[in-house]
């Protein structure tokens, strides 16, 4: 046996073309958005929606305001007209006339100026409990100078 001599030639490195690549995903990406909108058949469900009339209520809710003050004072108006100071101890009357002049709903606005004390708040809304009104809001938003 004789010897032979192998020759050593280098080989290539597989090299990976990027961009043909690239071109391949876009085409697979393409065809399955495709694929899978041509899937989902576009369906609704009837809706009836409500319409609007143009024209605002006539008669908007009357709402009534109670500013509480310092002492045992509280202003009692509707609000948009002026105020009358009356006393806590006078509140269950007034509010009991007011609920009678507007059986349907009363709706009423509890603010305070910067005079108040919280004690004074609760026994107002304690008025208000034993009337079993039950559409009270209580503005926070700012405070009011008395008797506005």
């Amino acid at each position: 046996m004789q010897g032979g001599v192998f020759k050593i030639t280098g080989k290539k490195k597989a090299r990976i073309e990027i961009i043909p690549l690239i071109d391949v995903i876009f085409f697979l990406l393409a065809t399955f958005v495709l694929f899978t909108l041509s899937l989902n058949r576009l369906s609704s469900v009837p809706v009836q929606l409500p319409y609007s009339d143009a024209t605002p209520n006539p008669n908007p809710p009357k709402i009534l305001k109670l500013q509480i003050s310092d002492g045992d004072t509280v202003f009692f108006g509707e609000v948009g007209s002026s105020s009358e100071p009356i006393s806590i101890k006078e509140l269950r009357y007034r509010l009991t006339s007011y609920q009678q002049a507007h059986p349907k709903d009363v709706r009423i606005l509890i603010t305070t100026d910067d005079q108040a004390l919280f004690g004074q708040a609760v026994a107002v809304l304690d008025q208000i409990r034993l009337l079993n009104i039950e559409q009270v809001s209580i503005d926070t938003s700012r405070t009011y100078q008395t008797g506005h």
